[in-house]
């Protein structure tokens, strides 16, 4: 079984807006919360700081950690085509604040876009689990279920 150790963060804003990244991998796609994979040795909140800047433009400081989520992804739904066994995914969410930067997309990563979008709107979005985990583990009111 691999592992896949990643941090992410949960940002909103005074407007009541959360910023997503928009997913686009391996030919599937969803809004997911910005953040990803730590590279070898590198500090889960440093990887969180410096995938929201990759991914959205945006520097964020911290406000703490809100959770850690834990799932198994069996061989039949990995994206890897030369992957052997199942991936434990193992998700560390931050809650963060932006303190600097300009939005902007992506270029040359998993990510193709980064947007800010109501609450109230994140049900209707085409997202992955991991923006209904987030929220709950921030406390607020989770959307439906993510397709």
């Amino acid at each position: 079984m691999d592992i896949r150790v990643a941090a992410y963060a949960v940002i909103t804003d005074d407007d009541g807006r959360i910023l997503l990244a928009h997913w686009n991998e391996g030919g599937r796609s969803g809004w997911t919360l910005p953040g990803g994979g730590l590279d070898p040795g590198e500090d889960p909140e440093g990887a969180a700081r410096r995938e929201v800047h990759e991914e959205t433009g945006y520097e964020v400081v911290l406000d703490g950690l809100i959770g850690v989520d834990s799932r198994v992804i069996p061989l039949a739904h990995r994206l890897t085509p030369d992957a052997s066994g199942p991936l434990h995914a193992l998700r560390i969410v931050y809650r963060a604040t932006v303190t600097g930067g300009h939005l902007r997309n992506e270029a040359d990563g998993s990510t193709d876009r980064a947007e800010w979008f109501p609450l109230e709107s994140v049900h209707a979005l085409h997202r992955v689990k991991l923006v209904d985990v987030g929220l709950r583990f921030a406390g607020i009111d989770r959307p439906a279920a993510a397709s």
